[in-house]
């Protein structure tokens, strides 16, 4: 048997160790020990952690990189980010979006990632920035699948324009139906368009992913109508709710209604964990509130959870390098989910969770899946998570598309190593 790519002596996520992948005309053709077969290429694994790609499904890439114009954010709050959002916006170009969305897509690849779902703004009548992501989504599909929703960013009743706007971009070929139910003028009105967008996606054939009560009040409740109109048009499977930060703060009775009622219709949370405690809470003296939604209640549930980026170096956070590590890392220590299976599930939520609720149907390392697959400077999702493992071979349909040197760090002290490599470092005892 001649194979393109043969990765040899890789660890998998669900812990299989000794495993040697083989890839033949950009799928994989064998996951098994010890493959007898000459290949184009080897890369030896070492035993190191060979991951499917990871996946931000939550992230803003109309925006990204914009950070500074045409000011700064000072509060660092949501609201004076959408502000200056809404500033920028009649400045924008076609030309300066596509540039900066796809240095982003740079980065990201760098970055090991291998699928995006960006919400993109519908409430500028030109829908310029949409027509400048659906130009970068045909230009990065070769190595990056990008996924757009349709987001009325200023509120689909509240923007003029923003509710044909929205049907406009679903009839360019933007993929999910998108809203912001808090950000309406009333709460009726935040209900009523929660309605109207899952009967827009039902229609239609869509996914739903709406950003969902990203707000610490606790009387925000409008994940329960999403729910029920989940329910209601048998949507189950294609809805998410995106940030879902006032749960943080509603009163335990409610939430023990509200999440078996999220669980019933089968839709999915996503906590964006870098940006959720970094916005939230902006209004409390002490203690204050961190705002991440509540994955182990979500997760013990059976509900589907993942993480997502949301935001790099634009209006609303002035930090971030595309790494979904640092992601699952900022969830384990903000939601308590240390424990080890707890640790092993925040892997997930960057990987395999976010592929699902993108319903990237190919994913994952097992014979006649696609070959996308990233090589960790690390044992095991767990040891990822901690190092922020480098990226040492990032592989798309069967062919290295970005590679790294192992971090190594040279010593010149008497009697010591010479080098540290910190997946070295590894715990003396392990489950």
């Amino acid at each position: 048997m001649s194979l393109d790519l043969l990765v040899r002596n890789a660890t998998l996520p669900d812990g299989r160790t000794g495993q040697d992948v083989g890839v033949r005309d950009g799928r994989i053709v064998g996951v098994e020990p010890g493959i007898a077969a000459e290949a184009g290429r080897v890369i030896e694994a070492g035993g190191r952690l060979l991951s499917p790609p990871f996946c931000d499904v939550h992230f803003h890439m109309d925006a990204t990189l914009s950070l500074g114009l045409p000011r700064l954010n000072r509060s660092g709050t949501l609201l004076e980010g959408i502000a200056l959002w809404g500033e920028l916006k009649p400045h924008l170009t076609h030309e300066a979006v596509v540039e900066r969305a796809l240095r982003y897509c740079d980065l990201a690849v760098a970055q090991g990632i291998g699928a995006i779902r960006s919400h993109v703004d519908v409430c500028d009548d030109r829908l310029l920035a949409v027509d400048a992501l659906l130009d970068v989504k045909a230009r990065v599909a070769p190595y990056l699948d990008l996924q757009l929703v349709a987001f009325p960013q200023d509120g689909y009743y509240r923007s003029p324009g923003a509710a044909a706007n929205l049907e406009r971009a679903l009839d360019r070929g933007v993929d999910v139906v998108g809203g912001i139910p808090h950000f309406e003028r009333t709460m009726a009105e935040g209900a009523a368009s929660v309605r109207a967008l899952c009967e827009i996606a039902a229609a239609r054939g869509l996914r739903v992913d709406l950003h969902c009560d990203e707000t610490d009040d606790p009387n925000s409740r409008h994940i329960e109508t999403l729910a029920a109109e989940t329910l209601r048009l048998g949507l189950g499977g294609r809805v998410a709710g995106s940030h879902l930060t006032s749960m943080h703060s509603m009163d335990n009775y409610y939430v023990s209604k509200l999440i078996p009622l999220i669980a019933e219709a089968g839709v999915a949370a996503i906590a964006n964990p870098l940006i959720n405690i970094l916005i939230q809470g902006r209004h409390d003296t002490y203690p204050k509130r961190r705002g991440m939604t509540r994955i182990p209640e979500l997760a013990a549930a059976g509900i589907t959870c993942a993480f997502g980026h949301d935001c790099v170096m634009d209006p609303w956070y002035s930090l971030g390098s595309g790494d979904m590590l640092e992601v699952a890392a900022m969830a384990v220590h903000v939601g308590h989910l240390s424990g080890r299976d707890a640790m092993r599930a925040c892997f997930e939520a960057v990987t395999s969770a976010p592929a699902a609720i993108m319903g990237l149907d190919d994913y994952g390392i097992a014979p006649g899946r696609r070959a996308d697959f990233v090589l960790l400077q690390a044992a095991d999702p767990i040891e990822a998570i901690r190092l922020k493992a480098a990226r040492l071979a990032v592989v798309r349909r069967g062919r290295v598309i970005a590679e790294a040197a192992p971090r190594l760090t040279r010593l010149a002290l008497a009697g010591r190593p010479a080098e540290v490599d910190p997946a070295a470092y590894a715990p003396l005892a392990t489950d």
